[in-house]
């Protein structure tokens, strides 16, 4: 095929942009909708239905870390359109589901599903086309999956309460497999070898010059045993956990002080928030800056934020939104940015297989956070829990998190 003159790479962002914003918008922000619906339907406790949320995400994580292997051998395209049935047909039997297996059989479907839109899949499909401008393109991509939590959330909230679960589910479903097959047919069928094109546009000669990590590749279980690897993985999943635990349980604490509905806003603050730190540590990381030291320093402003929400009362409200917008910074961060240190620290052949392992550790780890912090709210504060000097060794907890990942991210710092 002729070469282009117009750089195809664009277009995969806006592709994987839309990919990220279903991926997320399904699988991520959808099931804390999925399971009020199904206690409502089913009369089943909250317990057993949280735990079949946990068996979406474990399961998850366990297909994420396959994920490099079944790329290889379909490709992102095709991987993403059987993973978007699966996540349909997974969604539509927990509006269905009779009996708890049943229920737990469908979170194993949509578990599986969403993860081959989520952030492996969004690396994978972007990398072939960006060396020095992955930051920025990968920022751009993952900002879908904080759209998806804007739009999808009140849209499924909107559709149950209109349509019913069922319909919802069916009507979401098949949208999400119709875009994902154009998709795959019009944008990730392409690479730059076919349209006779090189990773960030550039000339050959320009191309040939770029030189990602110097690092020996690290085939099988060395990968586990390099320090680098552990402390990142380990960092993101910290991170992450933190990050998910608090704000599961962040709009329950902020109603009492802002109102449902200004509380509501803050939800949507943060992720405003989330898009714009995003872009902005992606529009200073091509300049040669340690990436580990930006990803350490985006979660001491998560951390400053967590300790002033413990200091705040609820009459501070100009605080508290100081203090969402420092937390909210920082949560696109915690999954762009450690593809980005892989990146820059792994072997070309060994990114894609570094990026879904740490993906998938850090899924499986913050799987269980709402759970365990919603364990230290209740026994701090008890019911009724608000911002105040009852939840501060909830906020502390949050920190103390925080802290570890900042250490995981130094602590994996390579001297040279």
């Amino acid at each position: 095929m002729p070469a282009q003159s117009t750089f195809f790479g664009p277009r995969v962002v806006r592709a994987t942009f839309v990919m990220a914003l279903f991926g997320w918008g399904v699988g991520f922000y959808g099931p804390s909708i999925f399971l009020h619906a199904v206690v409502q339907r089913t009369g089943w406790s909250l317990a057993l239905v949280s735990s079949a949320v946990t068996v979406h995400y474990l399961f998850g994580a366990l297909v994420v870390a396959r994920l490099p292997a079944v790329h290889r051998r379909w490709g992102v395209g095709p991987t993403a359109v059987a993973g978007a049935v699966c996540t349909a047909l997974g969604v539509v039997g927990w509006s269905l589901a009779r009996t708890p297996s049943q229920l737990f059989a469908c979170a194993l479907m949509s578990g599986a599903g969403w993860v081959t839109m989520g952030a492996a899949a969004v690396n994978a499909a972007i990398a072939p086309w960006y060396v020095r401008g992955r930051p920025m393109a990968l920022a751009k991509a993952y900002n879908g999956a904080s759209i998806g939590g804007v739009v999808f959330s009140p849209l499924w909230v909107w559709l149950i309460a209109h349509a019913g679960f069922t319909t919802a589910a069916a009507i979401v479903g098949l949208l999400t497999v119709a875009v994902m097959a154009a998709l795959a047919r019009a944008v990730f069928a392409r690479t730059p070898e076919q349209l006779g094109q090189h990773p960030d546009g550039d000339a050959p000669a320009l191309a040939a010059a770029h030189v990602a990590s110097t690092r020996s590749a690290l085939p099988g279980g060395l990968l586990w045993r390099d320090r680098g690897f552990v402390t990142l993985a380990l960092g993101m999943a910290a991170g992450l956990f933190a990050q998910i635990g608090l704000l599961a349980h962040l709009f329950s604490l902020l109603v009492p002080a802002l109102g449902a509905q200004a509380a509501g806003l803050a939800m949507g603050f943060a992720t405003a928030c989330a898009i714009g730190g995003r872009l902005v540590v992606a529009s200073i990381l091509p300049r040669g800056v340690d990436r580990r030291r930006v990803a350490a320093l985006a979660y001491a402003v998560q951390a400053a934020g967590s300790v002033l929400l413990l200091l705040v009362g609820e009459p501070q409200t100009a605080w508290i939104l100081v203090a969402v917008a420092l937390f909210g910074s920082g949560i696109g961060n915690a999954t762009s940015l450690p593809p980005l240190i892989a990146q820059a620290e792994f072997a070309k052949c060994d990114v894609p297989r570094a990026v879904a392992l740490i993906v998938a550790v850090a899924q499986a780890t913050y799987a269980f956070a709402p759970a365990v912090f919603g364990l230290v709210l209740g026994a701090s504060a008890g019911a009724g829990a608000h911002i105040g000097p009852g939840t501060s060794l909830f906020f502390l907890s949050v920190a103390a998190v925080q802290g570890v990942a900042i250490c995981c991210f130094v602590a994996g710092r390579r001297r040279t």
